[in-house]
């Protein structure tokens, strides 16, 4: 028989506190039943009494904060859902309840071998990555450097479909990096694992997390430390991080065979120099993608960081020589991170598109090998602000409705609603009108069959110059294959009309579909 749970306090009469779970610097970790919901496991952090203050209740504040927004962006950052203070003033949070073991401990028993190795380093750099990309500060998109990134910040969780999980922990020292705050400060994070500008207290950026990940690579590959420090004091260490070279992998483990390529990588990450290292996680995915494919092969596809999606009935209905097949769900994105990584990267806005108007159009880009239907709108700013914090709301619909004749023509259609970002006004539609008496329409309906599925880039009008959020639309089965199947009858379809004609009867169509949908696409929010 199990041993019953020890029922602590009733939290703010809502969560049922269990037992102690975990100690930290800043206060203790709970396991409780969240009453209200049913009594749903969770994991709630009490800020120790005795470090209540101003500076401190602004830390931990900035640590719930900091999880709630990145929990969001990726599977592999612990998720947190709410924030309170107890009966006495105390401040706590409330985050997703995990089992499993520190990386710390895996690693302890020995190390790693090779793919589980590169399986495990690949979700820590999306969560990382994830972390580095930013959350929304008042409107401004800001980087978050962890600060502390070693073994015992990694949890490792069975999971029924992707085998191994891992997730990032720990945010309670990280940093806020904002364009008009002065970044110089005292040092903070772990001695073993700090770059040589941490332990200077130098302004960081990505580059230091990166040198602690060059650290925990070599652990986890080796089971040792590539440096010795002379004495395990503030100054050891810091003669060590600043001056000592880092030992070879073969000189920690003789017997280790590894890729020539994933030992210079592991060595240019423990750089002395910021500039000498990978300068972002994204190049460190890049780097070992390879290598997995290699040595992991059948690996599962990345999953999704989004809420599990909710669909409505598919609805299906033939009109003369116009056909749909249509569906409300969230957007749930399925690329591999590395790939939306590139999408964001590389989808500028085109010079030749004005920025300071709300406008759509349709242009494929080829990233990582493989070419990308997209649809891109410029919006404002305000709107895409609130949709990219609240993206959990995000609601969308897309469809096709093809017309051979008069003029072979297809409507594109897609739509994005936010309970967030419109309370007010209908969903934001972005319809595409496909030329299919010409080779680039055709081309991208052959190219939308092939792949199954498009993405969304929202630009802000007041920072064209990077992609302000990446939303993938996936077809059905049954639409997928309609659209493959106009794909090839369209080379065969001839114009008898002005386009203008087949455009005027599409336009009718969309409106249609508009007043059909508007009511389900915000009905489908709340």
């Amino acid at each position: 028989m199990s041993k019953p749970e020890a029922k602590l306090e009733l939290l703010n009469d809502r969560y049922q506190m269990l037992d102690l779970i975990g100690k930290g610097a800043m206060g203790r970790v709970y396991k409780a039943r969240d009453m209200r919901l049913g009594g749903a496991l969770v994991a709630v952090k009490v800020l120790s009494k005795g470090l209540i203050s101003d500076k401190m209740c602004g830390r931990f504040r900035n640590e719930a904060s900091i999880c709630a927004q990145l929990g969001q962006k990726s599977i592999h950052i612990v998720r947190v859902s709410d924030y309170d203070f107890d009966s006495d003033g105390v401040p706590y949070y409330v985050m997703e309840y995990l089992q499993g073991d520190g990386l710390n401990e895996i690693v302890r028993k020995q190390p790693l071998e090779l793919r589980r190795f590169l399986s495990m380093m690949r979700q820590i750099c999306l969560g990382l990555q994830a972390a580095h990309q930013g959350i929304d500060v008042n409107g401004a998109l800001c980087p978050i450097i962890h600060r502390d990134i070693k073994p015992s910040n990694m949890l490792v969780m069975q999971d029924q479909s992707l085998g191994e999980l891992v997730k990032v922990l720990d945010f309670g020292i990280s940093k806020v990096l904002q364009e008009d705050a002065n970044q110089t400060s005292t040092f903070m994070g772990t001695m073993v694992y700090s770059s040589p500008e941490q332990m200077e207290g130098r302004e960081l950026d990505a580059r230091s997390d990166i040198y602690s990940l060059g650290i925990m690579m070599f652990e986890m590959l080796t089971g040792q430390i590539p440096l010795q420090a002379e004495t395990h004091t503030f100054a050891g260490w810091y003669r060590a991080h600043t001056t000592q070279p880092p030992k070879p992998l073969k000189v920690a483990l003789p017997s280790i065979n590894l890729p020539r390529a994933l030992e210079s990588l592991v060595m240019a990450c423990l750089a002395k120099e910021a500039k000498n290292r990978p300068q972002s996680v994204i190049e460190i995915l890049k780097q070992l993608e390879p290598l997995e494919e290699h040595y992991s092969i059948g690996r599962r596809s990345q999953p999704s960081s989004s809420p599990t999606p909710v669909s409505a009935p598919d609805v299906t209905r033939q009109t003369g020589t116009i056909e749909d097949s249509s569906e409300v769900k969230t957007a749930t994105p399925r690329l591999t991170m590395s790939l939306v990584d590139e999408l964001y990267h590389q989808a500028c806005w085109p010079k030749d598109k004005p920025s300071n108007q709300l406008i759509t159009f349709t242009q494929p880009l080829e990233i990582c090998q493989k070419r990308l239907p997209l649809v891109w709108a410029m919006l404002p700013d305000a709107e895409v602000q609130q949709i990219r914090m609240h993206q959990m709301y995000n609601r969308t619909y897309k469809n096709m409705i093809c017309l051979p004749s008069p003029h072979p023509m297809a409507l594109w259609m897609t739509a994005l609603y936010n309970r967030a970002g419109h309370p007010d006004r209908d969903p934001r539609w972005f319809p595409q009108y496909l030329d299919l008496a010409t080779p680039q329409g055709q081309d991208t309906l052959r190219l939308l069959g092939e792949r199954g599925r498009y993405h969304l880039l929202l630009f802000s009008q007041g920072q064209p110059d990077r992609c302000a959020l990446v939303v993938e639309m996936p077809f059905n089965a049954q639409l997928q294959s309609l659209i493959q199947e106009w794909s090839i009858l369209s080379a065969t379809w001839r114009s008898v009309s002005d386009a203008t004609t087949s455009k005027g009867v599409l336009k009718s169509e969309l409106d249609k579909l508009k007043a059909k949908f508007n009511p389900d696409l915000k009905r489908f929010t709340r």
